[in-house]
C-alpha cells in the first residue's frame, strides 16, 4: 500500500495542469500523484499523457462533481493517507513533510490542512481555507486569516500549529480509512462546504483536525466557479443549510434554521442592492431545493445521529461571526477569538 497518494480533481482545466502540475511533481517525492479526469472535454487527456507521463491517470467517464468525483477515484486508489488538491494549487519545497509528520505522531488526527496563501498576492491568504477553519453558532463558517471577504496579510501570525473545526478542500490531507468510514464526501453537496460536512463527521467519532503553518501552498482560487458567480452562490447557501439541518441538535435546529433562512434572505436584498439580481435569485433557488429535497435529508440525519448522536464543540464558536463582522467591526479572527481563547 502507499502511504500517501496526492489526488488532483481535473475537469476541462489543460492550462491549470500546465501551470500547477510541476510544482507538485518537482516538491512530492513522498508520495504518488493522482490526477482523476472528471470527463474533460478539452485536451487534458493530451496534456498529461504526453507531457506528465509520470503522473497516474484515473479517468471518469462524466463529470461527477467534486464530491462524486473524488469519492470514485480514491476507491481506485489503496493509500494509507490521501491529500485531496485543487489543480489551481502550486506547492513549495518541505510542504508534504509537516503534515505527515503530525499524521504519523498522533493517531488522533484525522486530516491535517497546511497555511493557505493567495497565488495573485502571496502576502496575503487565499479566501478558502487560509489558515484553518471554524464554524460559529449558526454554521457560518469562517477561517484564521479571512472573515467574510476580509483577508489578513500574512505576517506570520498563524505560524503555529493546532487543532481546528474544518480544514478546506484545496488542500486537504486525510486518513484513507476514515474517509471510507464515512463513504467519502455527501455527493449531494456536489461542490461547496462538503469538506466542512466530513470534518464536522469527523467531530462525532470524535477525532481531530489540525493545521500547521509549517506547510505552505498557493492558491490561485475560483479555477472552477468565479467568486460571484450565480452557481457558486446557490451551492453555498443551500449546502449551508443542508449542513446545520444535518448536523444540529433538534433543540438548536427548532430556532437556529428559521434565523438562517431569515439572514439568507437578507443578503438576497443585498445581492439585489448590489446590482447582482442573479446572486439573489440563486438564494431563493437555493431554499426551493432546500425544502423540495427535505425527505431525503432527514433521513440523512436520522442515519447519522443514530451513529454520533454528538459531536465535540471544542472548536465551534458560540457567538455569531455575522454580529462580529458587520456590527462590531471585527474584521480579523483575533479581534474575534484573540489568542489563548478556548473555544468549546
Amino acid at each position: 500500500m502507499t502511504k500517501l497518494s496526492v489526488v488532483i480533481l481535473n475537469f476541462n482545466g489543460e492550462k491549470l495542469l500546465r501551470q500547477f502540475l510541476p510544482s507538485v511533481i518537482r516538491y512530492s517525492a513522498e508520495a504518488e500523484i493522482v490526477v482523476a479526469d472528471n470527463g474533460s472535454t478539452d485536451r487534458s487527456l493530451e496534456v498529461l499523457q504526453q507531457e506528465f507521463p509520470q503522473v497516474r491517470l484515473i479517468r471518469l467517464d462524466q463529470n461527477y462533481g467534486f464530491c462524486g468525483g473524488y469519492n470514485r477515484a480514491l476507491r481506485q486508489i489503496e493509500a494509507q493517507y490521501y491529500l485531496l488538491l485543487n489543480s489551481d494549487v502550486e506547492v513549495t519545497h518541505g510542504w508534504l513533510a509537516p503534515m505527515l509528520e503530525i499524521m504519523d505522531r498522533d493517531s488522533a488526527v484525522a486530516a491535517v490542512q497546511p497555511k493557505i496563501l493567495s497565488h495573485a498576492d502571496k502576502n496575503k491568504f487565499e479566501y478558502a481555507g487560509a489558515a484553518g477553519g471554524y464554524i460559529d453558532a449558526l454554521g457560518y463558517p469562517f477561517c484564521r486569516g479571512r472573515i467574510f471577504d476580509k483577508v489578513e496579510e500574512d505576517n506570520g501570525q498563524y505560524n503555529d500549529e493546532r487543532e481546528i473545526f474544518w480544514s478546506t478542500g484545496a488542500c486537504f490531507m486525510i486518513r484513507a480509512q476514515i474517509y471510507h468510514q464515512f463513504n467519502g464526501l455527501d455527493e449531494e453537496l456536489f461542490a461547496h462546504m462538503e469538506e466542512i460536512d466530513l470534518c464536522w463527521k469527523i467531530a462525532r467519532i470524535p477525532q481531530k483536525v489540525c493545521y500547521t503553518g509549517r506547510s505552505v501552498v498557493y492558491h490561485l482560487g475560483a479555477g472552477t466557479l468565479g467568486y460571484k458567480s450565480p452557481m457558486k452562490t446557490y451551492l453555498n447557501f443551500r449546502n449551508g443549510l443542508i449542513l446545520i439541518f444535518k448536523h444540529l441538535d433538534a433543540g438548536e435546529l427548532i430556532y437556529k434554521l428559521p434565523l438562517r433562512v431569515g439572514l439568507d434572505w437578507v443578503a438576497a436584498l443585498m445581492f439585489l442592492l448590489k446590482g447582482e439580481p442573479a446572486n439573489a435569485k440563486s438564494v431563493f433557488r437555493a431554499h426551493y431545493h432546500f425544502l423540495r429535497d427535505i425527505g431525503r435529508h432527514r433521513r440523512k440525519r436520522a442515519d447519522l445521529h443514530r451513529a454520533h448522536p454528538s459531536y465535540s464543540r471544542k472548536n465551534v464558536y458560540t457567538g455569531l461571526v455575522i454580529l462580529d463582522y458587520y456590527f462590531r467591526s471585527r474584521k480579523h479572527f483575533r479581534s474575534i477569538i484573540p489568542d489563548g481563547t478556548t473555544l468549546s
